[in-house]
């Protein structure tokens, strides 16, 4: 399924490719790889409620901040909260990019190989095979319980919408 009008970049329309994700869905599985090549899926943190910040490439200024700007704001969440910044980047290159930018509380995950996570969660860019800007939150049971999609992709998300959301299902 591909979907028009969602998303844009610098005003131009793109087309995401998968069904959209809604509130109260079940969280479809995804294989991703960590930075040690090792496959990382819906059930490798089970029990845990998962933040998914999504972008494009870590390797541009808003991407940039919104990994930073969720890993910095980690250290007010519940231990029973998983979070995740999910990109088209190969591990190799979210490695440095941990490093230089001290990103230490928010595991990165590359959508490289397979693009199962953007297929799976409608957020797949057809025209640059990168993920559209959002964050998706899901619950301990599986269950998608925040979506939101950046409409401009040079833009950063709302963080104070999707953390007030998480802390919401945390309790």
């Amino acid at each position: 399924m591909e979907r028009k009008d969602v998303v844009t970049f610098k005003g131009n329309p793109l087309t995401l490719v998968g069904t959209a994700l809604k509130v109260g869905d079940t969280a479809p599985d995804f294989s991703v790889l960590d930075n040690s090549m090792q496959p990382v899926t819906l059930k490798s943190s089970t029990g845990k409620v998962r933040l998914f910040s999504v972008v494009p490439s870590l390797d541009t200024p808003v991407c940039d901040i919104q990994t930073v700007t969720f890993n910095k704001r980690a250290a007010e969440l519940s231990q029973n909260v998983k979070l995740y910044t999910v990109s088209a980047d190969l591990p190799f290159a979210q490695t440095r990019y941990c490093a230089a930018k001290a990103v230490d509380r928010i595991q990165t995950v590359s959508d490289h190989r397979d693009v199962s996570f953007g297929s799976n969660y409608g957020l797949l860019i057809k025209e640059l095979r990168l993920l559209a800007r959002s964050v998706v939150i899901v619950d301990s049971h599986d269950v998608v319980r925040y979506v939101q999609i950046v409409p401009e992709m040079t833009t950063e998300p709302n963080y104070e919408d999707a953390l007030t959301a998480l802390k919401k299902i945390v309790g």
